[in-house]
């Protein structure tokens, strides 16, 4: 159930009462539940009495972000606490799921592959944010090499070794990295607007049949990442790649750098689950040194 106060923070927000409040999937991380109000709209809540009190405010940032591209179907945002306020909560429409309709995968590509053109103003963003539970700095930087190391790789691997799920030695390892770095990234491109951790679990399919992203960790960066990020875990047809390559053709040597984009995604996973990611870091590490 709901707890009181929150409940009646919502029925404040929303100017009407919560006529049923049913428990659904929500991840590991937060309370969901699907909301019916007394106009028989249908909600979705999530709330976290733990989670950083700007966690609810820095996703709705995000996915406002990301529905300022128009290239695939993101949540509304209704409501959201304040970065300060308690309970923190999250209020979106909610969104029906049904089958995927034919051509999910390739609109799924193409959409994307608008998304990541509808560039952003630069590598990093405005403000940071979290990837799961995690805090994410969005500070910005001239060039991706920079931004990936600074703000991505050196954060989570000084994490990782701090908390003891990563030896020591992994540093110098990653020194190595850093020092090619900019030969590694590939050719210049823009900054791309990113989801930030589109796994197959921040994928959804909407009432229509329509794909629909969930759960963003936004900011400007090599559209790579995206995709690598796809392929780590699986989840997603062949046809959303070749869909996205038609639509925005890849530069050469895209290929080697996957794992180069995974080793991010990685470390996240060292410091949410501990040490068993770890030989998964060396391994993508191993073929850049």
């Amino acid at each position: 159930m709901i707890e009181r106060v929150l409940r009646a923070r919502i029925e404040a927000e929303l100017a009407q009462g919560i006529r049923d409040a049913t428990r659904v999937s929500g991840g590991d991380i937060n309370d969901a539940f699907e909301l019916v109000l007394d106009d028989g709209q249908h909600v979705f809540l999530k709330s976290n009495a733990r989670a950083p009190l700007a966690m609810f405010a820095a996703e709705a940032r995000g996915l406002a972000f990301l529905e300022q591209a128009r290239a695939l179907r993101i949540p509304r945002v209704l409501a959201c606490s304040a970065e300060h306020e308690q309970p923190s909560f999250l209020l979106l429409e909610f969104v029906h799921s049904a089958r995927p309709r034919a051509g999910f995968d390739e609109e799924l590509g193409r959409g994307l592959a608008e998304l990541h053109r509808s560039s952003a103003p630069s590598f990093g963003l405005d403000h940071s944010n979290f990837i799961g539970r995690l805090a994410q700095t969005n500070r910005e930087r001239s060039t991706w090499a920079e931004f990936y190391r600074a703000e991505r790789l050196e954060p989570q691997l000084r994490a990782a070794i701090e908390a003891g799920h990563a030896p020591n030695a992994l540093a110098r390892d990653f020194e190595r990295l850093f020092r090619r770095l900019p030969e590694l990234v590939g050719e210049p491109e823009p900054p791309a607007r990113l989801h930030g951790d589109l796994w197959g679990g921040n994928l959804h399919v909407d009432e229509r049949g329509a794909p629909c992203l969930i759960d963003p960790a936004v900011y400007g960066g090599h559209r790579e990442m995206d995709l690598a990020m796809m392929q780590l875990f699986g989840g997603f047809g062949a046809r959303v790649f070749s869909a996205y390559a038609e639509a925005f053709p890849l530069t050469d040597g895209h290929g080697e750098r996957v794992q180069l984009c995974q080793l991010y995604p990685l470390l996240v996973h060292v410091n949410l689950f501990g040490a068993s990611y770890v030989e998964s870091v060396r391994r993508a590490l191993a073929r850049y040194l």
